[in-house]
């Protein structure tokens, strides 16, 4: 009987994402280990997700690590006072709020081929 291939993914999200991703994936029937860690050029906390999981289980897991943790645009709404055209001329201390897009999350995923893999 051949054994089925196994795979280890190491996936880094933003610290932000690691909740919803595990959750995620704890519904869907994979186990995860979870390490905090820093990096990056901000040194803004990040999640290190470990999966091991059977090779042919490999798209499903990275298509949830993409939809929890993927990069993606929101709008944020930043105070400002003055004018709302922005010339800077505040006639009063009024302030308004001016939408803002901007790109959040995003995963770095790295996928080890591995020789054995047992649950106990």
């Amino acid at each position: 009987m051949e054994e089925k291939k196994s795979v280890m993914i190491l996936s880094i999200v933003q610290g932000n994402d690691g909740d919803e991703a595990i959750r995620e994936l704890n519904e869907h029937g994979f186990n995860v280990t979870l390490l905090s860690t820093t990096g990056g050029f901000l040194r803004r906390k990040s999640t290190t997700l470990l999966i091991g999981t059977e090779e042919d289980k490999l798209q499903e897991v990275l298509g949830l690590l993409k939809a929890t943790a993927g990069r993606r645009k929101i709008t944020e709404f930043q105070t400002t006072t003055g004018y709302p055209d922005g010339s800077g001329l505040a006639m009063s201390s009024a302030s308004h709020a001016v939408p803002v897009e901007t790109e959040v999350g995003g995963a770095v995923v790295f996928v080890m081929s591995l020789d054995k893999f047992e649950r106990f």
